[in-house]
């Protein structure tokens, strides 16, 4: 039978523990770091070694878990730049030996947590790949960082974004840092220590100032003054550089497209906003063979409702047009055109002279000649135009008459009358387009456009809307 000394032996020889395990005696021995008293027994918290010492135990835990709090000093790398913030690999905590966990890797920075200084956007001053020291602002549920309100926190080394060469700090107007290679200039929003154990870089931040007329000029470029180029292991070496040109879909950049012949280019309007450019191009792909193909979208990601298409054959382009304009795509029904003729997109229909006259509920089958003819009888007609939709009457149209004739007259004569075995109704149009309440034509303004409403719905294959039925009456 085993004494308890010999098991008290044990327990202090025990290479590793696991929590529960016993490691002591209560009251002989008093708990220490890592273990915890259980009845009479002294009991391991944690995965670690027992050690012994002054009638006290304890475990020392083999894995320690860092947990990172607010007013920690952390170290990172920049590993995302956007707009207003950027995101840092953090690689260690000063003060504390242990990395951290894997959900506490990453911090994110505010583009106004970086400088006391109004930056446009973050690459302003910080750009990927720069290290930094940064103060933790807040520990969940993300880890924020902020570096403006310590002098030491900042950016601690970075690289060139054109040749990848270590910039060094120097002065220079609003510029802080300087390539010794390719001899670019920059802004980074310096810790006091940059890349040396002496202090004062801070002081070349500039904080509280605003920036000078040219730098301004040169924030305002966008996003072509602050392109990266960056080659990690070629330095400059004088030779012209030539960078790739890439025929992305995104719409900005300053990258240009290759050239086309005139006509094969179309202009594509009145997408809905589901539609991509990769349904463009099913779409599209149907009339011939592309070379480029496009959904143009804003900053976020969404589209513009309009597009552009490119074929190498001006009879591909022609086939699409006359396929495609005025189809309907998830609900919606688009217009197709040749890009190049913006010109004539601007130009309107020369406007006839004289007194203008709305005609309404007219066969869709009654056209410009009939309509003349109808107002001839009365007046002298200097014009007319029939409104139309994909080369389709829209039911009502406009006549001008001579200035001296008596519209009122005219009116009274024409309205109510039968044209093509429809009833029509006319009014003294107003310059803006409608019609003019209050006319001749017995006060058809609000039955016009309940009668256009329903020519519409008929044009486009649906019943009128159905009369809600009142309540019977008792």
């Amino acid at each position: 039978m085993r004494h308890l000394g010999d098991a008290r032996r044990d327990f202090m020889t025990t290479s590793l523990v696991t929590p529960g395990t016993k490691v002591g005696d209560h009251p002989d021995q008093t708990a220490g770091i890592g273990t915890a008293v259980h009845g009479n027994d002294l009991i391991a918290t944690v995965l670690g070694h027992v050690h012994s010492a002054d009638g006290a135990v304890h475990v020392e835990a083999l894995n320690h878990v860092l947990d990172i709090k607010v007013g920690d000093v952390v170290i990172g790398i920049v590993d995302k730049v956007n707009e207003k913030n950027a995101e840092l690999v953090i690689l260690n905590v000063e003060g504390k030996d242990l990395p951290p966990v894997a959900e506490q890797l990453r911090a994110q920075l505010r583009v106004t947590d970086i400088v006391d200084r109004y930056l446009h956007q973050v690459s302003d001053g910080l750009r990927r790949r720069d290290v930094c020291r940064a103060v933790v602002t807040a520990a969940s549920p993300v880890i924020r960082v902020d570096m403006r309100q310590d002098p030491g926190s900042g950016v601690l080394h970075a690289l060139c974004h054109h040749c990848g060469s270590t910039m060094l700090p120097e002065q220079s107007g609003d510029w802080n840092m300087l390539c010794p290679t390719c001899g670019e200039r920059t802004f980074r929003a310096l810790a006091d220590n940059y890349g040396t154990s002496e202090g004062g870089h801070a002081a070349l931040n500039g904080s509280g100032k605003r920036w000078t007329g040219a730098t301004e000029a040169h924030f305002s470029k966008g996003p072509a003054a602050r392109a990266s180029f960056l080659a990690e292991d070629v330095r400059e070496d004088g030779r012209p550089r030539v960078y790739a040109r890439f025929d992305t879909g995104g719409g900005g950049g300053g990258q240009r497209r290759p050239r086309h012949a005139p006509g094969c280019r179309l202009f594509i309007g009145g997408l809905d906003r589901g539609v991509d450019t990769d349904k463009l191009r099913e779409l599209f792909s149907a009339h011939g063979e592309m070379s480029d193909c496009v959904v143009m979208t804003d900053d976020s990601g969404t589209s513009r409702g309009f597009g552009f298409v490119t074929y190498g054959d001006k009879a591909h382009a022609d086939a699409a047009i006359a396929g495609l304009d005025g189809k309907r795509i998830n609900g919606r029904r688009i217009g197709v055109r040749d890009a190049d003729q913006k010109r004539e997109r601007g130009e309107r229909k020369p406007q006839h002279k004289g007194t203008k006259l709305y005609v309404g509920n007219l066969s869709f089958n009654t056209d410009v000649d009939a309509l003349k003819s109808l107002v001839a009888e009365h007046a002298n007609v200097v014009g007319a135009d029939l409104v139309m939709d994909n080369g389709r009457s829209k039911g009502f149209g406009f006549v001008f008459i001579a200035e001296d004739a008596d519209a009122a007259k005219v009116v009274e004569a024409i309205n109510g009358t039968e044209v093509d075995g429809r009833t029509i109704r006319a009014d003294i149009a107003k310059q803006g387009g409608g019609k003019r309440g209050g006319g001749g034509g017995g006060g058809g303004g609000q039955r016009s456009s309940r009668e256009e409403r329903a020519k519409r719905e008929e044009a486009e294959g649906g019943g009128g809307r159905r009369r809600r039925r009142g309540p019977k009456r008792s």
